[in-house]
C-alpha cells in the first residue's frame, strides 16, 4: 500500500540511507556476527554521513531537523539493508534525547558534538539482575557526597554495553522513596566503572549486550541529568518514543522477511511448479500483506502524532504490542514457507526469526503493553476495586 506520510525530501534522504547501509553495513554483517559487535568506526561513518541525531541542533553538528520521519527512515533502512546489530536507533532516539532534553547548556556543549559525530557512543543502564523491568525496585544507589555522587550497583542486558563511551545510569537517590531515582552520565574510563562479560544471546548476535558494574564511582555533579530525584518521571516521559522506535523497527523487519519470502516462493519449485502457485502460499502471503499494511498505517500515524507532540502512552504501547506480535507471526510463517531452508543459518530468514524473539520482551513486554492500554480505558483495579 502506498504510504502518504513522506514528501520528496524524505525519499531523497531514504535513497542516501539505503546506499550507506548497503555500502558500510551489509558487506560486513558476517564479521560483525562473529565478533559480537559492530566496528566503532561504523558510528563515525554514520556521523560523517549525517545519520546520527538528525534532530540535533546545528551548533552541535546536527541538521536541526525536527521531523521524526527522518529518524524513521534510518531505522527502517537499517533493518532492511543494514543489520539489527547496528543499534543506531538506541544511540539516536533513545539515549541522546535524555542528554539533549534534560541536559544543561554546558552538558550539551560537552557531549552532543561527539554524539553527533559518532565519537561518543551511547548506552542507557536501567535493568538490574534482580529486578528486571521493575524500576521502582532498583537497587543501584547514588549517594550525595557534597561535590560528587558515589555510585554503586550492577546493571545487566545493557545494549551497546561494550562499545559505549557515555552511559546514562539510573540509580536510587532516595532510599525512602520507590520513585526517588536520578540519572547519571558515566563516562568511559571513570574509576570503579567496569564492564562485565559480553552476554551470549539467542539472537541479535552483532549487537553487543553486557553487564556493567559500578564500584564507588565518583560521578561529578556536572554529570547529573536534571533533578536527581526525578529520574523515574524522566524515564516515563521518554517511554512513548522508545516504544514507537521499537515498533518502527519490528515492522520494518517483518516487511523485510515478507519481501525475502515473496522472492523465495516465486523461485522455489515443488511438484513441478513454484510453491507460490499453491493456494495455501497465496493465502498466507495475502494475509501477511494485509496485516503489514494495516500496521504500517497505524505506525505512520503515530510518527505524525509524535511530531505534533501528541503521541499518547497508550497509542505508543498499542503500536509496540501490535507490531511485535505481528512480527512474530510473520517470521514464523516465512520460515515455514521456506521449508527446511528456513531452518538453516545460511539463510537470512533463519537469523531474523531468532532476532525477532526479543521484540515481545524488551521496551516493555506484550503483557505490560496490554496493561497500559487496559488502564487507559479506565479498567484499573486500583480504581475499580
Amino acid at each position: 500500500m502506498k504510504r502518504l506520510t513522506f514528501a520528496a525530501e524524505h525519499e531523497q534522504f531514504r535513497d542516501s540511507v539505503i546506499k550507506f547501509m548497503q555500502a558500510e553495513v551489509a558487506p560486513h554483517v558476517e564479521r560483525f556476527l562473529q565478533q559480537g559487535m559492530v566496528d566503532r568506526e561504523l558510528y563515525l561513518k554514520a556521523g560523517a554521513q549525517g545519520l546520527l541525531c538528525t534532530w540535533a541542533e546545528e551548533k552541535y553538528g546536527g541538521a536541526g531537523i525536527d521531523d521524526f520521519r527522518f529518524e524513521q527512515i534510518i531505522i527502517e533502512e537499517n533493518m532492511r539493508h543494514g543489520d539489527i546489530g547496528f543499534y543506531i536507533n538506541l544511540h539516536n532516539d533513545l539515549v541522546a534525547p535524555y542528554i539533549a532534553k534534560l541536559g544543561t547548556e554546558e552538558q550539551k556543549s560537552r557531549w552532543m558534538p561527539g554524539i553527533v559525530s559518532g565519537e561518543n557512543i551511547l548506552a542507557v543502564a536501567m535493568t538490574e539482575p534482580s529486578t528486571g523491568s521493575d524500576l521502582a525496585g532498583m537497587r543501584t544507589r547514588a549517594e550525595d557526597k557534597g561535590d560528587h555522587w558515589l555510585l554503586n550497583g550492577a546493571k545487566t542486558y545493557i545494549s551497546n554495553g561494550i562499545l559505549s563511551d557515555l552511559v546514562v545510569v539510573a540509580a536510587r537517590t532516595d532510599p525512602e522513596s520507590r520513585h526517588g531515582l536520578g540519572l547519571f552520565v558515566v563516562e568511559r574510563g571513570m574509576e570503579g566503572f567496569e564492564r562485565g562479560r559480553k552476554l551470549d544471546k539467542m539472537g541479535m548476535q552483532a549487537q553487543d549486550t553486557a553487564e556493567l558494574f559500578f564500584n564507588d564511582v565518583k560521578v561529578p555533579k556536572a554529570n547529573v541529568l536534571g533533578d536527581p530525584s526525578q529520574g523515574f518521571r524522566y524515564l516515563s516521559r521518554f517511554l512513548a518514543q522508545e516504544r514507537l522506535v521499537a515498533a518502527i523497527g519490528f515492522l520494518a523487519t517483518a516487511q523485510t522477511a515478507f519481501d525475502i519470502t515473496l522472492d523465495y516462493v516465486k523461485e522455489r519449485r515443488a511438484f513441478g511448479k513454484p510453491i507460490g502457485a499453491f493456494q495455501n502460499t497465496r493465502f498466507k502471503m495475502a494475509t501477511m500483506r494485509a496485516e503489514l499494511d494495516m500496521a504500517q498505517t497505524y505506525v505512520d500515524q503515530c510518527v505524525l502524532l509524535l511530531n505534533a507532540g501528541e503521541l499518547a502512552a497508550e497509542d505508543a504501547s498499542a503500536a509496540k504490542l501490535l507490531t511485535s506480535e505481528l512480527e512474530a507471526r510473520v517470521m514464523d510463517e516465512c520460515v515455514q514457507l521456506h521449508g527446511g531452508a528456513g531452518y538453516m543459518s545460511e539463510y537470512r530468514i533463519s537469523r531474523m526469526y531468532r532476532d525477532a524473539r526479543i521484540s515481545r520482551i524488551f521496551a516493555g513486554t506484550s503483557e505490560i503493553m496490554r496493561e497500559i492500554i487496559g488502564r487507559s480505558l479506565g479498567l484499573d483495579e486500583r480504581k475499580l476495586v
